[in-house]
């Protein structure tokens, strides 16, 4: 029961913020690009056995920042990576509160989880045969990152400019729920919705359109660096909307594939058929929203299966596959280390309000479609834009209907960030 009221408190936090009287919005935006400038290990393929080997395609960072007549100053960061970690998310926002005087619960970042990026930090560190070359490069290219984001936020800031925000929801048909391939008794269970932000000057010219949808970054599994379909869906829409930032937010798609993949012809049509559907809504009716802003930024210890004793670790450092061995030592360095593994992992959850009629829920790991469902249900489709992949990218976040299929049809256990499953923050539905 305590740990229901904690993930509602937390999940729904937003719905109770109190909004002070209207307020007129002012945005900037600015964008970075990321590409590698050396050879790297690309994240998310367990199956890859070296670094990159060229680049496919630029990948980028943006960011949007609003601010309105009541000086409150939010900055949406995202940026064409497999996903930010605490480490790295916690060190950018310290600077940019020093800096910019941006409050953490107005810092939001989301990555689009490619997995033709980089690997930042220890993120999957198991899945990978690194050398201390390989780390050295990670280890560069991280600290580079997180410095040029703190700038890019600050640019963002110093963009600002009078504008007009409007709000839509289209639906796009490019996932298909992962476990299904293989198992057709599994339920296609997936978040269909591509909610749009658009961003205009006031002469009405567009400066900045932020989509969402809910599908993995996985059309593409070779060793060239790009941002897969959504690298491709962004620069579709600046293309269609000449002038036009655009910036994409990976929305509850842990248990979504992009289908067919596996070419780049098929990463460009997925990419147009997500423009096409972003210019659906743009060209369409979106709802103009106003209003003062509000956020909110908690933290709740997720609970951890227990974890196996000492003497399995050992096992599987000794008789295991690779990747179980280079998981079983890291284990056991920190057994040694802290004579324990942890008990539960700290999962952020963020919300943001704009006026009455927009609210944006972002949500820590790879979270199930489920989620997004329950609370757009709950909340209503209309004015609820629901995000994964959110400020920590660490593990799954399985619902119950996950939980109950069990795991074969989804990535070994060991792939979880080094983290056991996450344990049943469903239980009480």
């Amino acid at each position: 029961m305590r740990f229901r009221r904690r993930f509602y408190a937390a999940c729904f936090l937003a719905a109770c913020v109190s909004l002070p009287a209207v307020a007129a919005i002012q945005a900037g935006v600015a964008t970075l690009d990321i590409t590698p400038r050396e050879s790297i290990w690309l994240g998310g393929y367990a199956a890859r056995t070296k670094p990159s080997q060229g680049i496919r395609q630029r990948i980028f960072a943006k960011a949007l920042a609003l601010r309105d007549e009541n000086g409150t100053t939010a900055v949406l960061v995202t940026a064409d990576i497999l996903g930010f970690t605490q480490e790295l998310v916690s060190s950018v926002a310290k600077n940019v509160e020093s800096r910019f005087q941006v409050p953490r619960r107005l810092l939001l970042f989301n990555a689009s989880h490619t997995h033709s990026a980089p690997v930042i930090g220890g993120a999957l560190a198991p899945a990978y045969p690194l050398t201390d070359g390989d780390r050295a490069v990670i280890t560069r290219y991280t600290a580079w990152l997180g410095g040029e984001l703190v700038e890019l936020v600050g640019r963002s800031i110093g963009n600002l400019q009078p504008a007009q925000l409007s709000f839509g929801q289209g639906l796009a048909g490019l996932a298909v729920n992962r476990r299904r391939v293989g198992n057709p008794e599994y339920p296609n269970v997936i978040d269909p919705d591509l909610p749009v932000l658009i961003v205009r000057g006031e002469n009405g010219a567009i400066r900045a359109i932020v989509f969402g949808y809910a599908c993995h970054n996985t059309t593409l599994d070779d060793l060239l660096v790009s941002g897969d379909w959504a690298g491709y869906a962004q620069a579709a829409v600046e293309s269609q909307f000449a002038g036009a930032v655009a910036l994409f937010v990976q929305n509850c798609g842990a248990d979504a594939n992009p289908l067919p993949r596996h070419s780049e012809e098929l990463a460009v049509a997925h990419g147009r058929v997500i423009a096409a559907a972003v210019a659906e809504v743009v060209q369409g009716k979106p709802r103009k929203i106003d209003g003062a802003i509000a956020a909110a930024f908690r933290e709740i210890d997720l609970p951890l299966e227990a974890a196996p004793p000492r003497q399995e670790w050992e096992e599987r450092a000794v008789s295991g596959s690779d990747m179980e061995r280079r998981h079983a030592r890291m284990m056991l360095l920190q057994l040694d280390r802290d004579g324990r593994l942890p008990a539960s992992h700290r999962w952020q959850v963020q919300a943001w309000k704009i006026g009455p009629d927009f609210t944006l829920l972002a949500l820590g790991g790879e979270v199930v479609a489920d989620y997004a469902l329950r609370f757009k249900r709950q909340y209503g489709f209309r004015n609820l834009w629901v995000a994964g992949y959110s400020n920590d990218v660490f593990a799954y976040i399985p619902s119950r209907r996950v939980w109950q299929e069990g795991t074969k049809a989804t990535v070994p256990w060991s792939l979880t960030a080094c983290l056991r499953a996450s344990k049943r923050p469903w239980k009480t539905w």
